[in-house]
């Protein structure tokens, strides 16, 4: 039961794999022969005309994003401006386009502005899952559309499927969203897997799903006004692929879908275009819809929290209110974020450069380095290119040694780009250089210590040391095999029919091994918690602990100069009150302790944490609500957060209902 347990937890992980392993795959089989020469023409291509409707489309489709906020914050009961929600919503879903649902996602900006304008965790909470559910249902809508309309025009599946099937599917996704709008006229609220949702009232589902019917449809316009116009290709048609496309998009928990919702794109229209008409339209379109956002809500989230924090420093008195503890402390980390979703898109670039550009000539440049860069080819920066998106999970988990060595990655994989010489091929080191300086200021933000960097080396580590330094001796000599391959990336040869089973197979598992090793060289080690007894208690008690009743064990930091008091109730493991201890160790015992729940398959909530915390609990995905003296919450007031020196952190969206009723249990004991 744990081990099916645990693989359900990882199955988003495991699913995103795959997909990304299947993109690889087709790129490789189906588009060999694809040339930056052609995907340049293509660009050129595009008529000033299209852009300009593209663009529009684009501006369009953020504007109605912005009534997904509008409505939910109606629907939590706590209307705000339409400023203000535009604010939110433009920079929530411009970074969680781009980060994906697997990384911190869009959730985390609004938490942060909402508090400030005083809405409370409950309510933001709402407004969250109200945006979440409205986003899905015009993909449904349109979906089952689509798939009674042009049912072969899925990718993958529409004519390997019986049309009786896809008629089935198509009513299935128009019975949910008519399940949806019924019971909101019907019931006030519904009960899934033990979580009790409110529905909003049956005028606004209505509205939810026009609304998001309209916006998938827009959204989709942006990429289809870049496409040259086709015999065949009509909009509907288009509208298949899109679906499909980004729906493998969102499967594979990938920042932006990267790499797989291209592929299905490429594959989806190649009945009708050609290859780099393709390829030219996924590059406008991916500038429009999610760099370009991207770096404007950077820009803009950036400038609004110096304003807070100039605020906060006018403002600041010996005791916070609940709105400016909140404010001050539980900001999402955004170059945290940032830095997650463009290593990993430099990951994918590097990757990708032998199905891009052919193999570039070095005779003309000085020998010393012309041997330098004909030996690396693609083999190394294609490497380099593996190592960076493992560095991605690192950074998102705040490691230190992932934030060296991202930096370290990307200048060498500059260097390799820009010794080849290859004019097309240059921007590329020039974006990675930039990555680099744009990661360099933020040490700050990446505080926790890797398995390597913490406490004595174990045989684990000392054999993933081993392990990874066998292998990179390994890639060093094989690729002397490879250098005269073609399209000498590690993927393409571990995929070339004319290497040998047994170099490739080999190969495949040298890299896989390199990887795994490094990955858990980068990640944190497994917690093991003290249990609860005579021993942990004077421990507790001689780092200045109050007396703590029904706990279930000690977590401590990674230098055990630090712990907190946890108790297990239902799906969640509950610390006892801040960590307490050396203040150099408080954030790993935090950070620790919710490695412990996610190892058991709970969810991480303090109870009693105090207001100079928040941020790190904030950094984990807990959203706090204010208590009052007794430990119970204080009552809530339509305009602002009550001032509070303690909280309730938890994931509100899962946990926050559940938690309420136990808290008179806790309050009493404690």
């Amino acid at each position: 039961m744990n081990v099916l347990k645990k693989l359900l937890r990882n199955l988003p992980a495991l699913l995103g794999i795959a997909l990304l392993c299947g993109a690889v795959y087709v790129v490789q089989k189906e588009f060999r022969n694809l040339k930056m020469a052609d995907i340049e023409a293509a660009l050129a291509g595009i008529p000033h005309r299209a852009l300009a409707i593209s663009f529009v489309w684009t501006i369009l489709s953020y504007g109605i994003l912005t009534f997904y906020d509008r409505l939910g914050t109606i629907y939590a009961g706590h209307k705000v401006s339409y400023g203000r929600v535009a604010f939110a919503s433009f920079c929530a879903y411009a970074l969680s386009h781009n980060l994906g649902f697997a990384a911190v996602s869009g959730a985390a900006v609004r938490y942060r502005l909402y508090a400030h304008w005083g809405l409370t965790p409950l309510q933001i909470a709402k407004t969250v899952a109200f945006c979440s559910l409205t986003f899905g249902l015009g993909g449904m809508v349109l979906g089952g559309f689509v798939l009674f309309v042009e049912p072969t025009t899925i990718p993958f599946f529409g004519n390997k499927i019986p049309a009786l099937v896809m008629y089935a599917i198509g009513a299935g996704l128009w019975a949910i969203v008519a399940a949806y709008v019924t019971l909101s006229r019907v019931v006030g609220s519904v009960t899934i897997f033990g979580h009790t949702a409110e529905l909003p009232g049956w005028r606004m589902a209505i509205l939810q799903v026009l609304l998001a019917s309209v916006d998938v449809a827009v959204t989709a316009s942006i990429f289809y006004a870049l496409l040259p116009p086709t015999d065949g290709l009509t909009w509907l048609r288009f509208m298949g692929v899109y679906l499909a496309s980004y729906s493998a998009g969102l499967a594979a928990n990938l920042p932006g879908g990267i790499g797989v919702f291209d592929t299905a794109m490429l594959l989806g229209l190649s009945p009708w275009l050609d290859a780099p008409q393709i390829v030219g339209g996924i590059v406008v379109f991916r500038l429009y819809y999610y760099i370009i956002p991207l770096f404007l809500a950077g820009t803009m989230f950036a400038g609004n929290e110096v304003l807070l924090r100039g605020g906060s420093f006018l403002r600041r008195t010996s005791k916070l209110s609940g709105v400016q503890a909140i404010g001050r402390w539980s900001e999402p980390d955004f170059p945290v974020t940032a830095a997650t979703s463009v290593v990993a898109l430099c990951g994918a670039m590097l990757l990708s450069l032998g199905v891009l550009a052919p193999v570039p000539d070095f005779s003309w440049i000085d020998p010393d380095l012309s041997e330098l860069a004909a030996q690396a080819g693609q083999f190394v920066p294609s490497l380099i290119g593996a190592g960076l998106l493992v560095m991605a999970i690192g950074l998102s988990q705040r490691v230190n040694l992932a934030w060296g060595s991202t930096i370290v990655l990307l200048l060498a994989g500059a260097f390799f780009i820009a010794a080849q010489a290859q004019t097309q091929r240059m921007w590329i080191a020039g974006v990675l250089i930039l990555a680099a300086l744009v990661l360099a200021p933020f040490r700050a933000s990446f505080y926790r210590h890797a398995r390597l960097l913490s406490g004595k080396m174990d045989p684990s580590t000392a054999l993933s040391v081993l392990a990874l330094a066998a292998c990179v001796l390994a890639l060093i000599v094989s690729e002397r095999t490879f250098r005269d391959h073609p399209d000498n990336s590690w993927w393409e040869i571990v995929l070339s029919r004319e290497v040998s089973n047994s170099l490739r197979v080999t190969l495949a598992l040298t890299v896989i091994l390199a990887l795994v090793a490094l990955w858990r060289l980068l990640m944190p080690g497994r917690v093991a918690f003290q249990p609860w007894g005579n021993e942990a208690r004077a421990k507790f008690a001689r780092l200045g602990a109050l007396p703590v009743n029904g706990a279930d064990g000690l977590v401590w930091g990674e230098a055990d100069r630090a712990a907190i008091a946890f108790r297990r109730v239902g799906r969640v493991m509950l610390g006892l009150g801040d960590p307490i201890g050396a203040e150099s160790d408080r954030v790993s015992a935090i950070w620790r302790m919710r490695d412990l729940a996610i190892q058991e398959g709970l969810d991480p909530a303090v109870w009693r944490a105090g207001a100079g915390l928040l941020k790190v609990y904030a950094d984990i995905g807990l959203t706090a609500l204010p208590l009052g003296a007794d430990g119970m919450p204080l009552p809530e007031s339509p305009d602002e957060t009550p001032a509070s020196n303690q909280y309730l952190v938890c994931v509100a969206e899962r946990d926050l209902t559940a938690l309420l009723t136990l808290l008179p249990e806790l309050a009493q004991g404690g």
